[in-house]
């Protein structure tokens, strides 16, 4: 239905008259049909009857209330769909509950569970420092009355109680999933802090950072086979890779009291030490442990020099066995790897003879061609048996284990549990926990605690995608959930929270997520 004036002359004069229609279709047609004639257009805006009208039908429209209204006001606008996600996923982990069993008998002041989970939505949404965090805070909704002193107290609290924390969530996972910890991942980072004195914990060490003049943190991590970060450590800066392991090795046993377990951990953590360890009855746990190749000379020597016949067992991955004395080995081979690095080394080649013929003296210095070279009294020539040698590497890894799993088997768990690793590096929004501007060990330990936690829901949300076939990157997924907007307005002496849409993959990550979204318009009251 419409409103339209219809005109007519008479007498000479022009009229027009007030009418309600509507439209309508007949035999395919579309035709119009006069409902009511209000009257003469003249007559009814001398008498104000228009606007009485119109008033009387607004009462029958919520839409036409709330912009005729003349107390109507937009209070304030807030981010609420990164809340609403990640909030489900904190309190079906458990995380909410535990926190505040933990915090009992505190007199912090403040709800340091909600603080804690405003610091870990922050890893997630808006990486940085506490301060940064403390102005973030107050453009999300639930997060108004959060003051700068919570955020470093709380940071001290996590530090605390990190142990329990940890001990807890591995106990609620077990429960939740129903699953035997058998298989784990071990890995090491460093992060630097803003600080020139050195303390118990902050050191200088080797930074992967390039930042050795800053003091920093070791951090390890134990990831089960689903990517879920089960246990965290921190260790002085200046602890080394096997010293971490065999740290990690033992905490394992001795905090979460599990029996046997499959550790893989990388080339870097790979060391006579941590050999040791496995193999010791203080620690009898089955290992899949990458090996630095060029540096063991028995796999330079045997292992790659042993013939026989390579197993298919994947695309892309080839096996086989070698067992040098009583030590077992599973040397991989992915051949398309293969062929770039013939064709790297190649190219490499072709440039190095270039250079010779020039008398380049150079050539030396340059750690990639310096691999090649013979070098004797008076002359430098390329080293065919170095050739050869380092052809033997061409796209192969080594893999030493005291399992009895079948060589594929090794391989490919191996090679899944590196996927949980490239992940684990990649992981810029949750573990961007660098640099460290706290001036206190035990708030910058809880700063980082808060980026583990983080992890932990990111993992979670990215499972739940996978499983209902949502393809979205994570700064897509972040951004379309940080359009949907709580919206405060009063009106008529009553307070609503409106929603904005759900734009891009906001709905599906919702309905993966299992999380309900709430309704357009809430009233407050």
């Amino acid at each position: 239905m419409f409103f339209r004036f219809k005109r007519s002359i008479q007498n000479g004069v022009l009229y027009e008259y007030l009418q309600i229609a509507q439209s309508y279709r007949q035999d395919g047609k579309p035709r119009q049909r006069v409902l009511a004639t209000l009257g003469r257009k003249d007559e009814l805006l001398a008498k104000g009857t228009i606007d009485s009208l119109v008033e009387s039908l607004a009462q029958f429209s919520h839409k036409y209330r709330l912009i005729k209204d003349q107390a109507l006001a937009a209070r304030v606008s807030k981010i609420w769909g990164p809340a609403l996600i990640f909030n489900r996923l904190w309190e079906e982990q458990g995380v909410d509950e535990i926190l505040r069993r933990l915090s009992e008998g505190r007199k912090f002041g403040f709800d340091v569970e909600r603080v804690a989970f405003a610091m870990v939505l922050q890893r997630l949404c808006a990486p940085g420092s506490d301060l940064q965090g403390y102005g973030w805070a107050e453009t999300v909704e639930g997060f108004s009355k959060i003051e700068l002193q919570h955020l470093y107290r709380t940071n001290g609290f996590l530090a605390e109680i990190r142990e329990e924390l940890e001990k807890a969530l591995f106990e609620w996972d077990r429960d939740l999933f129903s699953q035997e910890l058998d298989l784990v991942f071990m890995d090491t980072t460093s992060v630097y802090v803003y600080r020139d004195t050195e303390t118990e914990w902050r050191k200088r060490g080797y930074s992967r950072d390039r930042r050795p003049d800053l003091p920093q943190l070791v951090l390890g991590v134990v990831v089960d086979r689903e990517g879920r970060p089960v246990s965290w450590e921190v260790f002085p800066g200046n602890t080394a890779d096997p010293e971490a392991f065999e740290a990690m090795i033992g905490k394992l046993r001795q905090r979460f009291r599990i029996g046997r377990v499959v550790v893989v951990a990388d080339r870097g953590m790979m060391g006579k030490k941590s050999l040791e360890l496995l193999d010791s009855e203080k620690a009898p746990y089955d290992y899949i442990l990458g090996c630095r190749m060029r540096k063991q000379k028995e796999i330079g020597g045997e292992v790659l020099a042993r013939a026989g016949r390579f197993q298919e067992v994947a695309e892309n991955l080839k096996v086989k066995e070698v067992v040098v004395d009583d030590r077992r080995y599973v040397v991989c081979l992915n051949e398309e790897e293969a062929r770039k690095d013939e064709a790297a080394r190649l190219a490499i080649l072709d440039h190095l003879r270039e250079k010779l013929a020039g008398g380049a003296k150079s050539l030396i210095s340059n750690k990639g061609y310096a691999r090649y070279l013979r070098v004797t009294k008076g002359s430098m020539r390329i080293d065919e048996e170095k050739v050869t040698a380092e052809a033997r590497y061409d796209g192969k890894y080594v893999l030493r284990t005291n399992t009895e799993l079948p060589a594929a088997e090794v391989a490919k768990t191996y090679k899944s549990l590196w996927r949980v690793e490239r992940a684990f590096r990649e992981t810029k929004s949750t573990l961007e926990v660098r640099p460290i501007f706290h001036h206190r060990d035990d708030t910058s330990i809880g700063h980082i605690v808060a980026g583990f936690l983080a992890l932990r829901l990111e993992v979670d949300l990215q499972k739940r995608l996978d499983e209902h076939n949502v393809e979205v990157s994570w700064p897509t997924l972040m951004r379309d959930l940080g359009k949907i907007q709580a919206v405060k307005v009063e009106m008529g002496g009553k307070s609503y929270l409106l929603r904005t849409d759900l734009e891009g993959a906001a709905h599906k990550v919702f309905l993966a997520a299992g999380v309900r979204p709430p309704s357009s318009v809430t009233s407050l009251g």
